[in-house]
């Protein structure tokens, strides 16, 4: 490669032309000692690319077993995940091989690109499994998840909700949910409402108090109507979630 880009740098230039560019491409070797520091090079980039596979290998063959496993958790019962390490045909900056992710989603689906077969709620489930099992290596600060509680509710609401606690300790979260079982999860908790006026729809976003949040919760468990049982039913779910907080919260109200 680096002979051959030499020869296209001197191609249709004149001899003195050729001369002074050689010179300035470190002319004074021979073609066969460029050749020879090619293949010394390229040796160097295999041996580092083999072991950057072997590492890929290893990773994804963990990485694919444990997101698997969280998807029985997360109402993808029977779906798995795997990572797929195809070899190029030209290696590349990035390795011997390109990496994709396929999924399937449910029990008796064929494994499929991840982009192509999941829906907006099992991507963001799934997305939640890898950041989960990611959490403290990845750099990124902030996640924002959005339709993570779609076609789900119940124990599986509950699970995501504690999913979502426990990666706040490594990140700041922001989960869009309609559902009590996760919000009762959150730090804090906002509600997003939408107002009618002269200059059209405003959309305000407001930080709940105690008070106020354990009437979010009601409202979003029982509807427009709150009652003194719905009432303490989200009392109830407020306290369960903070008895079984992270150990990072309970390390925070101990000191």
């Amino acid at each position: 490669m680096l002979v051959g880009n030499l020869l296209g740098a001197l191609h249709g230039l004149g001899l003195a032309e050729r001369r002074a560019r050689l010179g300035e491409l470190g002319g004074e070797e021979s073609l066969e000692k460029l050749r020879e520091h090619e293949a010394e090079k390229e040796r160097v980039f295999r041996t580092a690319a083999t072991r950057l596979s072997k590492a890929r290998r290893d990773a994804a063959r963990r990485l694919a077993g444990e997101v698997t496993a969280t998807m029985q958790r997360l109402a993808l019962s029977g779906g798995k995940l795997e990572v797929a390490l195809q070899p190029l045909e030209v290696p590349s900056s990035g390795g011997l091989e390109s990496v994709e992710l396929m999924v399937a989603a449910n029990a008796g689906q064929a494994l499929a690109p991840l982009a192509r077969v999941a829906s907006g709620g099992e991507l963001s489930r799934l997305s939640l499994a890898v950041q989960v099992l990611l959490s403290g290596q990845a750099s990124v600060p902030t996640l924002i998840f959005d339709e993570v509680d779609s076609g789900i509710g119940g124990a599986v609401a509950d699970v995501v909700g504690q999913l979502l606690q426990s990666l706040a300790r490594h990140h700041q979260v922001l989960s869009v949910t309609h559902l009590p079982q996760v919000a009762v999860h959150a730090r804090t908790q906002l509600r997003v409402a939408k107002e009618a006026g002269r200059a059209g729809t405003i959309a305000t976003v407001g930080s709940l108090d105690p008070a106020e949040r354990v009437d979010e919760v009601a409202r979003m468990l029982g509807g427009v109507k709150i009652t003194e049982t719905t009432r303490r039913h989200a009392e109830e779910m407020l306290q369960n979630a903070r008895a079984g907080g992270t150990p990072e919260r309970k390390e925070k109200k101990r000191v």
